[in-house]
């Protein structure tokens, strides 16, 4: 039976519109991010420049997942059972997705350093560094997102073909979503606790010197609220991806026996990696301003007592 016939059009509608409307809100949202960070020039600050590249990622990610979305309501067979079609439009999504995941590690590990190394001011996040740090993490992204492009797909052969994403390799999928996955979870996490953990010990310092913690108090509540939003949101968006790349290697059916059900959980894997690119600029971005303010006075050592010292805004 062809696809065509077994896919009803409420299902392709349910499934497709939703997706259009999600990544048409994404695609609303970074780019008032990217406007307004230029039209501010706010861009000489190492932070914003990462904050503006990553809503161009998540800027890639809505308009590519736009596209697959197009091409599921208006041909579901080339989604469903791949075509060279399906290349295209597949590889730009992943250069997409990695490259947020690298600018969401990069974000973390500037954080963590302007936090960390607050008191040695001989070492900054320097705007050449961030610079670099969004260079390497394009050239990375490219370079793995579009192996499928140069070889690595399974168009002329059966075998370790992707039922979720033909014509990806299954091998391929393992290769770019575990170790990537495995970062987005775990660098963030790392990271921002180890923020908790410095503002709660140099909080302790000032309390034990008699001195006010308030300011210690509040930045290590928002930090805290704020970390658990970001992990959770990472946490939610790409760990049903990855259930479903472990579902593709461990699977041994072909496409019509897991129709319709596979599909639809793939939609709805794409949905949520679209809302974290919605997400992202709620969180990094209209958030930033008050989580700086909260963690601007940061403690200095000095011999006799512990006195507070300034950090740029976080």
């Amino acid at each position: 039976t062809s696809v065509e016939t077994r896919t009803p059009t409420s299902l392709v509608l349910a499934l497709g519109i939703p997706q259009l409307t999600i990544n048409i809100a994404s695609v609303i949202f970074n780019c008032t991010v990217i406007f307004t960070r230029m039209a501010t020039k706010d861009l000489h600050k190492p932070i914003s420049i990462l904050f503006c590249n990553l809503a161009f990622s998540d800027l890639f990610t809505s308009f590519s997942g736009f596209w697959i979305s197009m091409l599921f309501i208006t041909n579901p067979d080339i989604t469903i059972f791949g075509s060279k079609d399906m290349l295209a439009p597949y590889a730009l999504y992943t250069v997409s997705i990695l490259s947020t995941i690298y600018n969401l590690v990069s974000i973390a590990i500037e954080r963590y350093l302007a936090v960390a190394e607050s008191m040695r001011t001989r070492f900054r996040v320097a705007r050449n560094q961030s610079i670099a740090a969004v260079l390497i993490n394009w050239v990375l992204a490219f370079f793995l997102g579009c192996l499928p492009l140069m070889g690595w797909n399974c168009l002329h052969m059966e075998k370790n073909l992707s039922v979720l994403y033909s014509p990806f390799c299954v091998n391929y999928l393992i290769f770019i979503a575990i170790p990537n996955v495995v970062v987005a979870f775990i660098v963030p996490l790392f990271t921002y606790l180890r923020i908790i953990i410095i503002l709660r010990k140099r909080k302790l310092r000032m309390k034990a010197c008699g001195q006010a913690t308030g300011t210690y108090k509040s930045a290590e509540i928002q930090v805290a609220r704020t970390s658990i939003f970001i992990w959770l949101l990472t946490l939610i968006s790409y760990a049903p991806f990855f259930a479903g790349v472990i579902f593709d290697a461990t699977n041994h059916q072909c496409h019509i026996d897991l129709y319709p059900g596979v599909y639809i959980f793939r939609n709805c894997t794409a949905m949520l990696i679209t809302m974290n690119c919605l997400g992202n600029p709620i969180i990094y971005t209209l958030k930033a301003k008050t989580l700086g303010a909260k963690l601007k006075a940061l403690k200095c050592l000095s011999t006799n007592r512990v006195r507070a010292c300034t950090v740029e805004n976080i």
